[in-house]
Formats: structure tokens, sequence, C-alpha cells
């Protein structure tokens, strides 16, 4: 294969040549869990757990780590004003990310490392770097990395090192830092908040530090993409870059990967201003997992999706028009000979849908192949042209791309496959009364279910989301 991405250091698409032949590692940002992580949050986690059901697909093997940031100024702040401890809320959140992450059939990540496990590699790192002589310590016992240490300091986001700083987690005036541009490796200890007594003094972690020291020591020193959203390019990647480089000496990310934000009602989506979507709330007002799935990743990760009721509408669409077609060939029955050019049309539809996958991950054109494959299979199913083989090798090739997507149809609980079995049973008995019966069981299961000549189909039934 080969697999080009839009590198936001170069500003180029390159092809993606891994440190380790066969072997991709990628590190993702993780959530801070101090609350629940609303979809905008997951369009950049999802957009990564299709890059590595592509490569995996693609015959690599893949190592993704995703941090957990459960020791932050917004963690301690949360648990004060709920009268519980930072790990008891941290737990909380974490549990829930994990639940809406299976929910959302996120690939579970190989590590999910703590920022509170790894005290002592993040305290091993920065004594690198005071020892380089790219850190200090304040009078307080805070420490900070020295950015005029660092010249190359600003090629990711673009910037001119003597900017001042903006977006900060850490207010500029909150501890008496040399140059208003530095930024914090660990923070002395205040009253009322956790600390570690380390060799480099008490006090906590910055949060940018973490990921320099949880990546590099399950990744190494290098690795070869890191992902997150545009929002973190400046400064959390950019500080990442400079104090991991600077306490190594070697390149840290071959490349950096960035997903557009999520808009909804044409701003970011973002809790600072309160248009907010979480998962749980957006299923509760009736819209589908698998068609949330499919709308936080139906546009390009590049491109800004508005999250909306049309795309909601557009997103259920799409995955009823799947789960048809899967209901149809499963069901199709009809003794002939094979359709002679069925094989080709699979096998160009398999390439292209993973050629447009290798050029910077185009899910939008791999979307429009997939798409335009079900109009081909819906076309020979309506003239009768396959027969009961091609009908199984057509939906084993369609299911072949759950292992990217996922996913063209659920399976069924026990209790609904009896209930199908029985209508079905029904049916072929002449008891209608029974037919119509179980039929109507089923559609407050939310399955729909349809007689046509190959026998009884069913799909689940979708809503788009309301108000």
């Amino acid at each position: 294969m080969t697999m080009r991405l839009h590198d936001t250091m170069s500003g180029e698409e390159r092809p993606l040549e891994p440190l380790e032949d066969g072997h991709v590692r990628i590190y993702s940002c993780g959530p801070t869990v101090y609350g629940p992580v609303h979809i905008g949050n997951f369009r950049s986690f999802l957009y990564a757990d299709v890059l590595v059901r592509h490569l995996r697909r693609r015959g690599l093997r893949v190592t993704w780590v995703m941090n957990i940031t459960d020791i932050d100024d917004k963690i301690i702040k949360g648990a004060a004003a709920a009268g519980i401890g930072i790990d008891e809320l941290a737990e909380r959140w974490l549990e829930r990310f994990l639940a809406d992450a299976e929910t959302l059939r996120m690939t579970g990540p190989d590590a999910l490392p703590r920022a509170t496990a790894h005290i002592e590699d993040i305290v091993a790192l920065i004594e690198k770097l005071i020892e380089r002589g790219h850190a200090y310590r304040t009078d307080d016992g805070s420490i900070f990395f020295r950015i005029a240490s660092w010249p190359s300091y600003g090629r990711l986001a673009r910037l001119d090192p003597e900017e001042m700083r903006v977006g900060e987690r850490v207010e500029s005036d909150e501890y008496g830092k040399d140059d208003v541009r530095d930024f914090v490796l660990w923070k002395a200890p205040k009253a009322g908040e956790p600390s570690w007594d380390t060799a480099i003094g008490s006090g906590r972690p910055g949060w940018h530090i973490e990921c320099s020291a949880m990546s590099m020591r399950h990744l190494g020193p290098s690795f070869d993409i890191h992902t997150g959203g545009v929002d973190l390019i400046f400064p959390h990647h950019e500080d990442e870059i400079a104090q991991s480089e600077a306490a190594t000496g070697e390149p840290f990310v071959r490349t950096w990967l960035h997903c557009a934000h999520l808009q909804s009602s044409g701003a970011k989506m973002a809790k600072s201003t309160g248009n907010i979507a979480r998962v749980g709330d957006v299923l509760e007002s009736g819209f589908s997992a698998r068609a949330l799935r499919y709308a936080l990743i139906a546009v390009h990760y590049r491109a800004p999706l508005n999250y909306s009721i049309d795309s909601q509408a557009a997103a259920t669409a799409a995955v009823e028009r799947l789960d048809a077609l899967v209901a149809a060939l499963t069901a199709y029955r009809e003794d002939r000979s094979d359709d002679a050019a069925l094989p080709g049309v699979l096998t160009d539809a398999e390439q292209a849908f993973d050629e447009a996958l290798d050029d910077d991950l185009n899910v939008s054109a791999a979307l429009a192949v997939l798409f335009d494959l079900v109009r081909d299979l819906n076309r020979r199913i309506d003239s009768r042209s396959l027969s009961t083989a091609d009908a199984t090798t057509a939906l084993d090739r369609l299911r072949s791309f759950d292992e990217v997507l996922p996913d063209p149809a659920d399976e069924l609980d026990e209790e609904t496959r009896r209930l199908l079995d029985e209508r079905e049973a029904a049916r072929a008995n002449r008891d209608w009364a029974a037919s119509d019966r179980l039929r109507d069981e089923l559609a407050e299961r939310g399955i729909a279910v349809e007689d046509t000549r190959d026998g009884q189909r069913w799909r689940r039934q979708l809503e788009v989301a309301r108000g």
C-alpha cells in the first residue's frame, strides 16, 4: 500500500513510511476526564479510529495509544465542587467516556495511559530538560520550559516565537515565570490540591508534559503519527514538540494529523460556548448510535463538519440504505447461474474504497464508492441477475467494509431473533393473525419487517433526533 497523509508540520501530503517496517505507532490526545465528553471531541477520536482500522485492514501492525488526563485544574475544581476526591471524579467520567466510545464502536486503543500513573516518567523527562538548560525552577518550586532555549518553537503552528502565548490553560500571571511565553512543566503544591513528592520537589505535572512522557513511554522517543483536533496545535502540540525534542535530541513525530472542529449552529462545538451535545443526550433524543457514528465520520477529517437536524437525517438515511441492502442480500434466493460480471464489480469497489482512504483518509470518497456499489447491487437484485451464491458473496464483501466503518447492520439479540423465527413459521402456516401480531411486537422493538418474494426481511428502524 502507499498511503499519503496531510502533515500539519509541512503543510503537505506525504507518504506514510513507518519508522519500523510494517508497524505504525500512533498517539492520540485523549479526554480530560472532568465531565462528559461531547460529540465534538468524539469526532477527533473517531477519525483516528478510522485511521487505525484502515491501516490494520491494509495489513499493517498498529500500536495505538490514547492518553487520559486525570489530573488537571478543571478536575481539581470539579472534584471540590462535588465534594469528592479527584480520583473518584476522574474515574466516574472515564467510565462514561469508555461507555460512550463503545456505543460509538470506537476501537479500544492498545493503551490508555493515565497521567497519575506516569508521574515517574514525567519527573524523569523534566530532569532531562533541567540538565540540558531548557527548564528552570521559580521561587515557589514550579518548573517552566524556557522557550528562548528552543529557537524552532512555533514551527507547527507557524507562529512567531516572539508572540504572546494565547489559549493557555494556566494564566500567564499565575506563576512567577521568567518569560510570559514559557509554559509550566511542574506546578508547585498548593493547599487543598493533590501533589506528589518527587526528585524534582513536591507538586503536580502541567498539562503538556503528560503527553510527551506517556507517548515516549509507550511508543518510544520518535513515532509515526500524532492525532488531535486543530485546537490542540497551539499551544499543546507545539509544547509537546519543544519539550520532547529538547529532552531527547531526536525528531518527535513523523506526521501530525489534525481534524477540523465539529460545528453546531454555525459555531465550534465547545463546553465554553455551551452549544455542546453529549452522546447520551443525542441517543435519548432518538438518534441511533450507528447513525451518530456515521454522521461524525462521513466528512473528511480536515473539513469542518456541521452537526444539525439535516446531518442527522442524512446519516439516518444512509444507514437505513445499508441495512436495507444487507436485509435484501441476506434473504435473496435465486436458482440461476452466477453473475459473471459481479466479481469484477466487487473487486473494483473494494480497490477504490481502499484507495480513497489511502488518499489522506478521504472517507467521503470511500463512502461514495460504497454507495455506488449499493446502487449497483440493488439493480442486480431488482433484475434478479444474481444467484443465491452471488448474494452471499456480495454480502461478505460488503461486510468487509465493516473493518473500517463499521457497520452495515447490527446483530440481533436472542429474543428478537426468536420473534423473527416465530413470525416466519406463522407465515409458513398461513397464520396471518399471529404474523401480524409478531410484526407489531417486532416494530415495538425497533425492527421493521417486510415480506418479499425471497421471504421475510428485517431491518432496524432508525429515528432522526427530535429538536
